[in-house]
């Protein structure tokens, strides 16, 4: 099993991000957005090659691999209206970058439906098997979150899309149910359950986003928590997960300090790195425990 986190969420700074994975004994990160000396805080495939090299010395430096690749290729913030070359030159960037990190698995999406879209257009489906396409030609395995994508407006949406993507994976993450809303039920949307849309894409998540939250219906938005605090139903599925021989990489996402893509947020590397530290240590205390009992039950 691999332990990592998504390193944006420990600190802009790619040293922040180093250092948290250091302090928890950890060997590797899921790389999103950083920041190196003398550059822009921008996504791994976004910056320019000058502040690449520095990243790629520093983590040889530090003895840290970068696991999974949190790329922005056809996520939340893009449509499929875009133009496609968008997306593959986002491709065409990501893919020498991740071979020259021996990254394995590269997070990708399906683009943001319309607000009452509950169908999954063709195109969308026609684009990401292209994509997987060229990631598997590369020896690269992309993952799909369940997000605010298409595919991620239900667990049978996920399933529509993974059957017309051969071999793309899943990457599971726990919190994003308890404010998607589940599109493949009746007006209006109730919000999806985690247990229910884990049972029906376990068996080819390759990839888990641990991260909790509760829903807040006063301010129509959700206050994120402590692993196993929450209505992630993160003990329920990683206790399913290790009971069923789960043995890849799980990675944290605490959104507790700071949502990375929130424009107003300020927090400093300092904050968002002692949080980050706290929840991975959580986590290894929630996975040692969950592993105790399933001892104990054999």
């Amino acid at each position: 099993m691999i332990l990592c986190g998504i390193g944006d969420e420990a600190g802009a700074s790619l040293a922040s991000q180093i250092e948290a994975t250091r302090q928890l004994g950890w060997r590797h990160i899921e790389a999103r957005n950083v920041q190196v000396p003398g550059f822009a805080k921008a996504n791994l495939h976004e910056i320019p090659e000058p502040a690449f090299d520095l990243a790629v010395g520093m983590l040889e430096d530090a003895g840290i691999g970068i696991y999974c690749f949190g790329s922005t290729i056809m996520n939340w913030a893009k449509k499929v209206t875009d133009p496609f070359d968008i997306t593959l030159s986002e491709v065409s960037r990501a893919i020498p970058r991740m071979q020259r990190l021996k990254t394995r698995f590269v997070r990708i999406m399906s683009f943001k439906p319309a607000e009452e879209e509950d169908r999954m257009p063709s195109e969308v489906i026609r684009r990401v098997a292209d994509i997987v396409k060229q990631f598997t030609d590369a020896g690269i395995t992309p993952v799909h979150e369940n997000c605010m994508n298409y595919g991620g407006m239900s667990w049978r949406h996920a399933l529509e899309l993974l059957e017309g993507a051969p071999g793309m994976k899943w990457v599971f993450d726990t919190a994003n149910p308890v404010f998607n809303t589940d599109r493949s039920s009746p007006k209006p949307w109730k919000r999806q359950d985690p247990w229910e849309f884990w049972t029906h894409v376990r068996d080819v998540t390759a990839h888990i986003h641990v991260k909790d939250a509760r829903w807040n219906s006063a301010k129509n938005d959700a206050d994120y928590t402590f692993p196993g605090d929450g209505d992630g139903q993160v003990r329920r599925i990683l206790e399913d997960a290790l009971t069923r021989g789960y043995d890849a990489g799980i990675s944290i996402e605490p959104h507790m300090v700071a949502v990375f893509h929130d424009a107003n947020s300020e927090a400093q590397d300092d904050k968002l790195r002692e949080n980050f530290v706290e929840y991975g240590r959580r986590l290894e205390t929630l996975i040692a425990q969950l592993k105790s009992q399933n001892h104990a039950g054999e």
